[in-house]
């Protein structure tokens, strides 16, 4: 069983990751709700929805870095978020599974790039329209992203594991 020790860590992770996942869904579904009908499509709310998608991508970003760093942790140094995301995509032979579909990248691909631009614009003019996009972007990942964790989840734990893997 101590062989399996790092799979089962990862597999807490994983789990981790979607329990934190589902709490930053819960807030955004009781924030659209309850307050962005009473506060109206201000700058106020569009940082509130803003930091949720980013909250929702940088989530998944960690989990992926931790996925990256037990089968592979190599990445380029330039550009390292975009080649995270893509490796998530690529089926390793006899070792591991795609963590998530192209589709999935493809949508996680736009909150990466609102994530940058939200990190290095400081200034509070929200346009709605490209909030109002990921929204669309995040209701559409929501069971696309759950199915592809389920499936590495499942993956991670028929791994019979007999070591650690190399680094």
């Amino acid at each position: 069983m101590k062989g399996n020790e790092p799979v089962l860590d990862l597999i807490r992770e994983i789990k981790k990751t979607q329990t934190v996942l589902a709490k930053i869904d819960s807030f955004y579904q009781e924030f659209t709700k309850n307050d962005l009908p009473l506060l109206g499509k201000k700058e106020t709310s569009a940082i509130v929805v803003a930091e949720i998608m980013v909250d929702f991508y940088t989530c998944l970003e960690t989990l992926f870095l931790r996925i990256s760093r037990f089968f592979e942790n190599r990445l380029q140094k330039e550009k390292w978020h975009a080649d995270l995301l893509h490796k998530m995509t690529l089926e390793i032979e006899e070792y591991r599974l795609p963590v998530i579909s192209d589709e999935v990248h493809s949508i996680l691909l736009e909150f990466l790039k609102f994530r940058h631009f939200r990190r290095y614009y400081f200034e509070f003019n929200y346009d709605w329209d490209k909030i109002e996009f990921l929204e669309k972007k995040y209701s559409r990942i929501k069971p696309l992203l759950e199915r592809d964790l389920k499936k590495f989840l499942a993956f991670l734990q028929l791994l019979d594991w007999q070591g650690e893997p190399s680094e």
